[in-house]
């Protein structure tokens, strides 16, 4: 295919450069947006009377039936073209003629891909959010079911104090209503419509960018034709949020793992979601969860590679920008088979919760709450927390628990204790007494729920 830019130059392109050169590989994944936006911008131009209206019907019917063919399997795209932008042009006119090399006018491969690439990543985001809702959805409704499931909560991987399985998944649904709100935010600050920008400095012609940006569905035109096109900040905060819900996936894919641990044994993946061993034929091996904590490394890497690519480039238009797309398009693409893997996953997953409550019973996890059965008493907190560490300590060397420590070994160490400690200390009662907002007391978490099904729903749309 003869490059649309040929006429400057005596030779032909060695076909190493035009190989790696090329974008088309991977920006042809962004044809629907490059002919929506053409058709938006022939029709500016035979509104403003750049073309006369019958090329605009000639460029509108081929662009469209270019469309058609290539949603139908039709039309194949051409690998050997330089981008997708520019075999679209070459089979438009090749299909209707001079019409087709009108289209071009008061437009530059620059603000066409800028434009292209916020359609596409918009279009990309939308189903990256609808993902994330579905996952706190399910994170949500497994949580209602289990808010009396007493399980240990931990800090340094030490058991710490008691919560429950309900209050644990929440805080990730809490993580999630932030993703989604970043997902939003990126949204509108990439809906500005870049076109009309040219190749840095606008035209001489008399184009209408406010009607393009309306039909394109975007808030309004960029305000610089120089930061129209020559800045990815939308594409770096895109791979930021990606970059964050890998985060967020990796965490809950890391306690996945250990929960299915012999040693744990909180909850058991369904078949359909763990693999075995070539070798050893007692092993379920949580997998799936494992590619997705890896992956995650991934998009992170990729965030870093667009951030690094773009650090020291000039204004306006740099080639080095074209490395934005398998950077983006690669983490969009893993972060949806992510997300799409793990809600079948989490949905499908048994809860064992009598080890949660067999672990919450070990660990000296209502130490905080002997301490304030003191405090509560009179005891300054410091006093008490020395008292109950005393406790914790004899408990170690006698192999016993708080709850089984006899009553007369709590009155050595303070005459404040009673028979009531054994209620003040059960697990269920430590949880149910911690009702302070966010907390993980069956009331508290159902209005935690609540508050997250309606932060969620109001981001549906």
């Amino acid at each position: 295919m003869d490059k649309m830019w040929a006429g400057r130059f005596n030779k032909q392109l060695d076909e190493r450069v035009n190989d790696f050169n090329s974008s088309v590989r991977f920006d042809c994944r962004m044809a629907e947006e490059d002919i929506t936006g053409s058709l938006a911008h022939a029709a500016m131009l035979a509104k403003q009377g750049i073309i006369s209206a019958e090329d605009c019907d000639k460029i509108t019917q081929g662009l469209k039936s270019i469309l058609s063919d290539l949603l139908g399997g039709a039309l194949a795209i051409d690998m050997s073209a330089e981008d997708i932008h520019m075999f679209i042009e070459a089979e438009l006119t090749a299909r209707i003629g001079d019409a087709g090399k009108r289209l071009h006018t008061s437009r530059s491969r620059n603000d066409q891909v800028a434009l292209d690439l916020r359609m596409y990543l918009r279009r990309e985001a939308a189903e990256i959010k609808a993902l994330v809702i579905s996952l706190a959805d399910t994170l949500i409704d497994i949580a209602s079911k289990h808010t009396h499931t007493v399980m240990p909560g931990y800090t340094h991987m030490q058991r710490a104090q008691p919560i429950t399985f309900a209050h644990h998944l929440c805080a990730y649904a809490e993580m999630m209503v932030r993703d989604i709100k970043r997902l939003d935010n990126t949204v509108e600050l990439m809906n500005e419509c870049p076109l009309g920008s040219c190749a840095l400095a606008g035209t001489t012609y008399d184009i209408d960018r406010d009607y393009t940006a309306s039909e394109l569905g975007f808030t309004r035109a960029c305000g610089n034709s120089l930061d129209g096109v020559s800045d990815r900040d939308f594409v770096m905060q895109l791979a930021s949020d990606l970059s964050i819900i890998s985060v967020h996936l990796s965490r809950l894919s890391e306690e996945i793992i250990m929960w299915c641990s012999w040693e744990f044994k909180f909850i058991e993946l369904d078949d359909a979601y763990a693999t075995g061993s070539s070798i050893m034929p007692q092993k379920k091996n949580p997998d799936i969860a494992e590619l997705i904590r890896g992956k995650a490394g991934r998009v992170i890497g990729h965030n870093v590679s667009l951030l690094v690519m773009m650090k020291g480039l000039p204004l306006a238009y740099d080639k080095d920008m074209q490395e934005d797309k398998e950077a983006i398009f690669d983490s969009c693409d893993t972060v949806k088979l992510c997300v799409s893997t793990l809600i079948p996953m989490l949905a499908t997953m048994t809860v064992n919760k009598d080890n949660m409550l067999k672990a919450g019973n070990k660990g000296f996890i209502n130490a905080t709450d002997c301490a304030d059965y003191l405090v509560k008493k009179g005891m300054p907190f410091r006093t008490a927390y020395k008292v109950v560490g005393t406790l914790v300590a004899l408990c170690t060397d006698k192999g016993l628990t708080l709850d089984t420590l006899p009553l007369e070994e709590y009155k050595k160490a303070s005459d404040m204790f009673d028979g009531d400690i054994y209620d003040a200390i059960e697990l269920i009662n430590c949880v149910n007494r911690r009702r302070s907002a966010g907390g993980p007391a069956p009331q508290a978490v159902e209005a935690e729920i609540e508050s997250l099904r309606v932060a969620i729903d109001s981001k549906r749309h």
